[in-house]
């Protein structure tokens, strides 16, 4: 198997050079704040019209799930843009519908030969994950993945905060 290297990175997700970037994105797919904000206005209008598009052709994009659209003015190629859940005291299977948002957004990734993808830090924004929690479902998940699938060849961790980078790079330390 073909090991893919984990990076955990201190800075803007907008500015990472890889094929696929992650948006955090909420069930509208219509832009919001936070990382989904960013994304929008970095990648500007042609993201979301491809939003609109998926929009008109499903519906919204389900908690859990993810969709890819264009890149419109960033570096990637693509954006795929998931749902984390919001905490709910973790009574509402908060838990495995953020593994879903990684597993969802992997398989996506490697149907569209993604070798590079940066994720942002899902849900622990203005949805309230704890943090560590889900850097550990991030990492654990992500690893799952790459240990039994070939073709991703750089996953990247983005932190926009320091508190958050802190804790990824204590969990991947671990690895």
């Amino acid at each position: 198997m073909n090991k893919a290297m984990i990076e955990v990175i201190y800075g803007d997700i907008t500015k990472s050079k890889v094929d696929c970037i992650v948006n955090a994105a909420n069930t509208s797919l219509l832009g919001g704040g936070g990382v989904d904000g960013a994304i929008h206005r970095a990648g500007g209008p042609e993201i979301l019209e491809a939003c609109k598009q998926v929009r008109a052709k499903q519906g919204g994009c389900a908690v859990g799930e993810a969709v890819i659209t264009t890149a419109g003015r960033l570096q990637a190629k693509y954006v795929i843009h998931t749902v984390g859940p919001v905490w709910n005291g973790g009574t509402k299977n908060e838990q495995e519908k953020l593994q879903s948002c990684y597993r969802s957004t992997l398989e996506l990734a490697q149907s569209h030969q993604v070798k590079s993808i940066a994720f942002p830090n899902i849900s622990t924004g203005i949805y309230k994950f704890p943090k560590v929690e889900a850097a550990q479902i991030a990492i654990r998940t992500v690893q799952e993945y790459i240990d039994a699938h070939d073709g991703i060849e750089n996953i990247q961790f983005v932190c926009f905060d320091e508190e958050n980078y802190e804790i990824y790079k204590r969990q991947t330390e671990v690895l």
